[in-house]
């Protein structure tokens, strides 16, 4: 067989260029790269930044308080002075939804924080130990679900304030969001454990030894990182909309203080003549439901394999 002198030319430098591999990333930079293609969730990110940024320092660059009463300037509507005008008392309107911005974030965070640590080990735990202890604690959370959250919510703010006063302080918030927000989160968690833990790797790992416990925070819980931070993500919304209904209907944080639910809930009285004192608390209470949703479906896109074009 006679071979041809063409097997033995230099290769085209533009094919050579084509054929080589891609630098290998992890799967959080891959992430990472897919989110920032995505647009919505990006400007979203951005968004929920600067309104954090706006909430921790605005109140302090402001001359106004957002306790501070002027009855010479009530119902101003916006000027210069006051960009969001006045409510029925004379306070800056801008000041308190800056305030209630800080309110509601916090509650947001702290219910993604308190259902990240409650909701991943009790579902973890559930998922990995599996039998009657798993039927157990699975028939809690079935017990739990059967009562709707908002209902649960407001049972636990009645019994953390047995006097009934209007509004109560922020903590009993924190405590009575944190007690249930955590049952999605622990559902989620453990069907995924249990669809893992029967991996090749789990098996090495119990083969070498290794304790359940290193298994579950070392192999498992690694690997459902994703739908942690996107259920996480999620429940900040949630938080944030429950928080301004219970404000709304006088089961949130105690005057002077201010909350998104608190402003839209005074000013209905004065809904016909002063519509601004209502236009800026409900803008900002769906602007920024809308920003936290956008960004779970980016996380939700961006964290999945499965949605890799």
């Amino acid at each position: 067989m006679a071979i041809s002198p063409e097997l033995f030319k230099p290769l085209d430098k533009n094919r050579v260029q084509a054929d080589e591999a891609r630098p290998s990333i992890t799967y959080w930079q891959d992430a990472w790269r897919r989110l920032k293609k995505n647009p919505l969730a990006i400007t979203s990110l951005i968004f929920i930044a600067l309104l954090t940024l706006t909430a921790i320092v605005g109140p302090f660059l402001s001359p106004y308080s957002y306790s501070d009463q002027d009855f010479d300037n009530i119902h101003l509507r916006p000027c210069r002075e006051h960009p969001f005008g006045t409510d029925n008392l004379g306070r800056d309107i801008l000041v308190r939804t800056m305030y209630g911005a800080r309110i509601s974030l916090a509650v947001g965070f702290v219910a993604a924080i308190t259902t990240c640590v409650i909701g991943v080990l009790f579902g973890g735990i559930s998922g990995l130990a599996g039998g009657k202890i798993d039927n157990l604690m699975m028939r809690f959370v079935d017990i739990m679900y059967s009562i709707p959250f908002l209902l649960w919510v407001i049972m636990l703010i009645v019994i953390l304030d047995p006097e009934g006063s209007k509004g109560v302080n922020l903590s009993s918030i924190f405590i009575a969001l944190g007690i249930v927000y955590w049952l999605p989160m622990a559902r989620i968690v453990r069907a995924q454990i249990l669809s893992l833990k029967e991996q090749e790797f789990i098996l090495a790992a119990t083969t070498i030894g290794a304790k359940k416990r290193k298994i579950l925070l070392q192999h498992l819980i690694p690997n459902v990182m994703g739908s942690i931070i996107v259920t996480a993500t999620i429940s900040i919304p949630e938080a944030i909309f429950t928080e301004s209904f219970l404000s709304f209907i006088g089961l949130g944080v105690s005057a002077p203080m201010a909350s998104w639910g608190m402003l839209a809930s005074d000013a209905l009285t004065t809904l016909r003549s002063y519509p601004h004192v209502l236009v800026f608390p409900a803008v900002a209470i769906c602007i920024t439901l809308l920003a936290f949703n956008f960004i779970g479906d980016g996380l939700r896109d961006a964290l999945d394999p499965k949605m890799r074009k």
